[in-house]
């Protein structure tokens, strides 16, 4: 699927799958949208993961529970929207997590 000319590789139903979809990835993707609400494993825990494989990923958070924002960054996320957003903030933001 592209949109506004960002192809989207994979989609994970819960924070476990995530893990192991990234982990089997070939090439990496440029960014990660993370929500913190997942089944199986948060996104909290599954961004820590993540970045445990490769601290280079940028990973987006989108959340409507913004408790949880200064935890996603201090774990290394590059942004947190909250919900609702426009997907031109959205994309806003994956154009300077890419640069």
């Amino acid at each position: 699927m592209n949109l506004n000319g960002y192809k989207v590789i994979a989609s994970a139903e819960n924070g476990l799958d995530a893990v192991n979809m990234f982990k089997n990835f070939s090439e990496k993707p440029d960014v990660v949208l993370m929500d913190h609400r997942m089944p199986l494993k948060s996104g909290i825990e599954a961004a820590k993961e993540i970045l445990e494989l490769d601290n280079e990923t940028k990973i987006i958070f989108m959340s409507a529970d913004n408790t949880v924002k200064e935890e996603a960054l201090s774990n290394g996320a590059v942004s947190f929207k909250d919900k609702p957003f426009s997907l031109e903030r959205l994309f806003d933001n994956i154009e300077k997590a890419v640069l």
